[in-house]
């Protein structure tokens, strides 16, 4: 399928020189790849973020505040 998109001339010229070094005519493949990665990777993100979603009041109280108490001493000891 074809489409336009806009992108900034810099992003043209830099995968035009990618292309041209992959010896490729254009860089629609390189466009596809991208998108492809874009759109595994937001998968991804998807999944992580349900998993942790399906954590949610699984700690009891006194194990949430617990936890709370020892991440921030663990964040202080970093300074």
């Amino acid at each position: 399928m074809r489409t336009t998109i806009e992108m900034k001339d810099e992003h043209r010229a830099a995968l035009l020189e990618l292309a041209a070094r992959r010896r490729l005519k254009g860089f629609s493949a390189l466009v596809e790849d991208a998108v492809e990665s874009y759109l595994k990777a937001d998968a991804a993100r998807a999944a992580r973020r349900r998993k942790a979603l399906a954590l949610k009041g699984t700690l009891s109280r006194a194990e949430g505040e617990r936890l709370r108490k020892e991440a921030a001493a663990l964040r202080n000891s970093w300074r």
